[in-house]
């Protein structure tokens, strides 16, 4: 059945929005739970080449959430859909179980071709509100992409991308189920910023370099003046009682 995962996708809603009272509520009330039922009939259709008539209850959906989901997306279960509003999901992207994406997220393609071109987003991503991930590589299992990061390339499991281009921050952590949600996936601890780090290793060098410059420009010293001494002049008692 089309819909046959509804029931984990209301817990799913129910489990990361504080906001979200009770079922009726979401069911009534959320977007991206009203997102889910126009693309799981759509696919429906489309996996039984009804294409024209997929493609249209994906268009209603889209007028009526205002989230793009084409109908031959290939999504897994517990998606959550935050706010969702300018969500747009292409034709050849894959998304596993557990994965979050907020308002604003672009899954979209960078080739002509008929093909492979959108991402593979693994389970446990989450993709940060206004990020967009571009081109047919993976998002590896559990990775975070924070806000409005733009990413280009594949990214490792358990990563966190950042900035435009979208660079790693930190280190690869293992990967495991998350004990607490990352909302937007964009960490909150003090995780050293790389552009930081090399501008301060920048600042480093330079210091370094000036100080050396003022070593070298500082005026030589003057010479210690030796007072001459005549050859006939008597020689000095020595501390032991002088000549004998």
């Amino acid at each position: 059945m089309a819909f046959k995962n509804l029931r984990d996708e209301i817990d799913t809603v129910l489990r990361h929005d504080p906001a979200a009272r009770s079922a009726l509520e979401v069911v009534l009330c959320y977007p991206g739970f009203h997102a889910l039922l126009f693309y799981r009939l759509a696919h429906w259709l489309w996996e039984r080449r009804w294409l024209v008539l997929g493609r249209f209850v994906s268009q209603l959906g889209r007028i009526v959430t205002g989230i793009e989901i084409h109908p031959g997306a290939r999504i897994g279960r517990r998606l959550f859909i935050d706010h969702g509003m300018g969500v747009v999901i292409g034709e050849t992207t894959e998304i596993g179980d557990d994965v979050t994406l907020y308002q604003g997220v672009t899954l979209g393609g960078t080739s002509l071709s008929r093909g492979k071109r959108h991402p593979t987003l693994e389970d446990g991503v989450i993709v940060g509100a206004g990020a967009k991930v571009l081109g047919a590589f993976t998002v590896g299992k559990g990775a975070r992409v924070g806000a409005n990061a733009v990413v280009l390339a594949a990214v490792p499991a358990g990563a966190t991308m950042v900035g435009i281009p979208a660079r790693q921050l930190g280190e690869d952590k293992p990967v495991q189920k998350p004990v607490e949600f990352l909302p937007y996936g964009t960490p909150c601890t003090d995780l050293p910023d790389p552009v930081a780090r090399a501008l301060t290793g920048v600042l480093d060098e330079m210091k370094a370099l000036q100080a050396r410059i003022d070593e070298l420009e500082r005026p030589p010293e003057a010479p210690r003046k030796v007072a001459a001494v005549p050859l006939d002049a008597p020689r000095q008692e020595g501390a032991a009682g002088g000549r004998r």
